[in-house]
């Protein structure tokens, strides 16, 4: 009588193979995990997802004060707190994603180490628990241009809004992609971890985060803040909401593409070093 078996561990000798059909079935495993992330966030604090809220106003307030009224930075004629608290809210989503899942391995090795399920699980979890944070501070920023829209900065619904959701597929994308890379090389160089805390830290600057891309005009460094594949879509959030700033479907198509790219190598280093990392973290 021939045996039947629910699962079969084999090999594997494609460089990419993904299995996506295995992390679909492991789906309620992928939706624990995104609930441990978001719960233990806030486990023993006092004002749990409140802290949302928090930290993007008391942003704000140090940009409105720093870039608004000391260096006179311009914001294409989106009131200055809409304007910095977009950028904010965009920003934290991709840097609060690329952080968590470039420790994926590192943190999780203890898990890792006693069952066995997709790997890929944990940092689809991390982008996903993220979205409700951004969710939050996105609710924040709505309220905020509620507020404004009944105190003289009027706002329009345009079909521009539909665009967000892409938006936030490629910035979900290319924090993915980056996310495991570092991952992955920091299951041998623990530094990675080290450099990446300062490329955010400068990444956000070389986005425009606390100003337009109108502000660099005739400015020699503005070609190198183009090349950045989040500009086109940190410009393009803002422009699905105002209709203010520059929006190029040619720049979006150069975000999608070198999207597809880091996901693809990402992918790449992740399936080769789920197989072996325990043996080096």
């Amino acid at each position: 009588m021939e045996e039947e078996w629910d699962l079969q561990i084999k090999p594997k000798p494609r460089l990419l193979d993904l299995n996506l059909a295995e992390v679909w079935r492991y789906r309620d495993l992928l939706w624990l995990f995104v609930r441990r992330d978001f719960v233990a966030q806030y486990k023993q604090t006092v004002l749990g997802p409140v802290w949302h809220f928090v930290q993007p106003i008391l942003t704000t307030i140090m940009f409105l004060l720093i870039f608004g009224r000391i260096a006179r930075i311009p914001t294409d004629g989106v009131n200055p707190i809409l304007f910095y608290m977009t950028g904010i809210t965009i920003w934290n989503y991709f840097s609060v994603s690329l952080n968590n899942t470039s420790h994926t391995f590192t943190a999780n090795a203890s898990i890792f180490g006693k069952v066995y399920f997709p790997r890929l699980i944990m940092p689809l979890s991390v982008i996903i628990s993220n979205l409700i944070r951004f969710g939050i501070q996105f609710l924040l920023l709505v309220a905020m241009i509620v507020w404004f829209h009944f105190n003289g900065h009027p706002f329009e619904f345009t079909v521009n809004l539909l665009f967000i959701p892409v938006i936030l597929v490629l910035i979900a994308g290319i924090g993915l992609g980056f996310g495991i890379i570092v991952s992955s090389l920091t299951t041998t160089y623990r530094d990675f971890s080290v450099l990446l805390a300062f490329l955010l830290q400068l990444g956000m600057y070389a986005t425009p985060i606390v100003y337009p891309m109108s502000y660099l005009q005739n400015k020699s460094y503005a070609r190198i803040i183009e090349l950045n594949p989040l500009t086109p879509l940190v410009e393009a959030f803002r422009y699905a909401l105002f209709g203010k700033g520059t929006f190029d479907s040619l720049d979006i198509l150069y975000s999608f593409i070198f999207m597809v790219v880091v996901l693809v190598i990402g992918l790449i280093l992740f399936n080769r070093v789920e197989k072996t990392f325990m043996d080096t973290v």
